[in-house]
């Protein structure tokens, strides 16, 4: 029988018509909500007899590249060196889906010996569950990757065993539901470990060859690039610090304005608006800050590892002045708000020069507070004092409410914990913060709080003693 290509083509065009008009614009905003998972629930059907389609062409395509079909082979009749420069071309996918397509298609593409035998697919049960459209592209790579590297270190039949139990539990059946993606990974991970666990535990010597973290010298805009691989135990160790700031569950204590002796409005719920990557980047900058001057850090030059910032009196007093930050690249400019922030909670070493270069005065102006500050204001505050956020007193910098540099003391009851990420943008985010009879009280900006209030902090113990009280 001839393939269907005009039919096929007629469909399509049928099939985007009927989709447009029942889910596009207006159609689908009437939906009501057990229409539109209904209507999900299809639409993904249809989306995975599709996903079959392409990995079952796609897989054929990578049959035809093989070298068995030399001059004939489909890539030297389209002029592609590779099946996947053909199949990137001719469906106009990225590089990554080609090969990943072809990937996954390669478990589940039979092959012809070279007797003209048929042989099944590797994953046969996978092949069949993605015909019928009950197994979606998502699980079949999940399925691959687990047992891929099994393939010739255990027999057929255990690899087989495995194969069905997974596709088994990916599509379920009329009693059970299918498993989620997460749940299926567990699974294809303990079949893995059952079946090789020499082949799958962790290769130590490798890590250990492998290891390597790097930092672009070049600056893109403002940004340097982290990139590199970590051991499991770094990551994992990486990952409790990061959690110590970003508490999973922040979103289900994000706190509330209310003002009940003004009778007034409906609850404000306090948002954080960065996304979860730069929440990270915040949270791994407090980590290199605390770490700095950890005690067991070794020292530079007989000082704990310091961070330079160098500018002018003049920068340092415009919102627009440029400071210069140290690095192995050299010099590196940022904004002078860096300096002031790296000055609220350092010393300052003022260095006085000649107009030919020579040094002619050094001023030592000590502005940190000591360690039995810290702790008293660590007490009060508990944390990062400003409404939604939740980094504990450990990871947090001390913040003068009236800035040093303007006549602030280096006193407790002129000092408030800050995480990095709010301390770095006080100046600029709209949060104003004051202190009332040694208590400290944050203003939120108007996108926020749209009349301004001043509340009591974040984490204020008293205030929050007097709720476990009342409560």
């Amino acid at each position: 029988m001839n393939f269907p290509l005009a039919d096929l083509e007629g469909i399509a065009d049928l099939l985007g018509d009927v989709l447009g008009a029942a889910v596009g614009g207006e159609a689908q905003r009437a939906l009501s909500h057990p229409e539109l998972i209904d209507a999900l629930s299809v639409v993904e059907l249809l989306g995975r007899v599709t996903d079959a389609a392409r990995l079952a062409l796609a897989g054929e395509v990578g049959r035809r590249a093989d070298s068995e079909f030399g001059d004939g082979a489909i890539t030297r009749r389209f002029g592609c060196g590779s099946a996947q420069e053909l199949v990137e071309r001719a469906t106009r996918v990225s590089a990554a889906t080609a090969r990943a397509r072809l990937r996954d298609a390669k478990a589940i593409t039979g092959r012809m010996t070279l007797t003209g035998q048929s042989r099944p697919a590797p994953l046969e049960h996978a092949r069949a569950a993605l015909a019928a459209g009950r197994l979606g592209a998502d699980a079949l790579t999940t399925i691959v990757d687990a047992l891929r590297p099994l393939q010739g270190r255990v027999s057929a039949d255990e690899l087989e065993a495995a194969e069905a139990e997974l596709v088994g539990a990916a599509v379920g059946d009329a009693l059970t539901p299918g498993c989620g993606i997460h749940e299926l990974k567990v699974m294809a991970t303990t079949w893995a470990l059952f079946l090789d666990p020499d082949g799958t535990l962790p290769d130590p010597e490798y890590a250990a060859r492998m290891r390597g973290i790097r930092i672009s010298r070049r600056s893109r805009r403002g940004l340097r690039r982290i990139f590199g691989d970590v051991t499991e135990e770094v990551a994992a160790q990486f990952d409790r610090l990061v959690d110590a700031q970003l508490n999973p569950r922040a979103g289900d204590r994000a706190p509330r304005f209310t003002d009940a002796a003004a009778g007034g409005d409906p609850e404000e719920r306090v948002l954080d608006p960065r996304s979860v990557d730069q929440r990270r980047h915040d949270a791994f900058a407090s980590i290199l800050s605390v770490a700095a001057g950890a005690a067991a850090m070794p020292v530079l030059g007989g000082a704990a590892p310091t961070l330079i910032v160098t500018t002018t009196a003049e920068d340092l007093a415009s919102p627009d002045g440029v400071a210069f930050v140290e690095s192995v690249a050299g010099p590196v400019p940022v904004p002078s708000s860096v300096a002031r922030h790296v000055g609220c909670h350092g010393t300052i070493h003022r260095v006085t020069v000649e107009a030919n270069g020579a040094i002619k005065a050094l001023h030592v102006e000590d502005r940190v507070f000591n360690h039995w500050q810290r702790k008293a204001i660590g007490a009060r505050d508990g944390g990062c004092i400003i409404p939604g956020c939740t980094v504990p007193a450990a990871w947090s910098e001390v913040h003068h409410v009236v800035e040093w540099a303007n006549g602030g003391p280096t006193a407790v009851d002129n000092g408030v914990l800050l995480c990095w990420h709010h301390h770095h943008g006080i100046e600029t985010s709209g949060w104003e913060i004051r202190m009332v009879d040694g208590m400290p009280e944050v203003r939120p900006p108007a996108w926020i709080d749209s009349r301004r209030r001043w509340r009591g902090p974040n984490r204020l113990l008293l205030h929050e003693l007097r709720q476990a009280r009342s409560a």
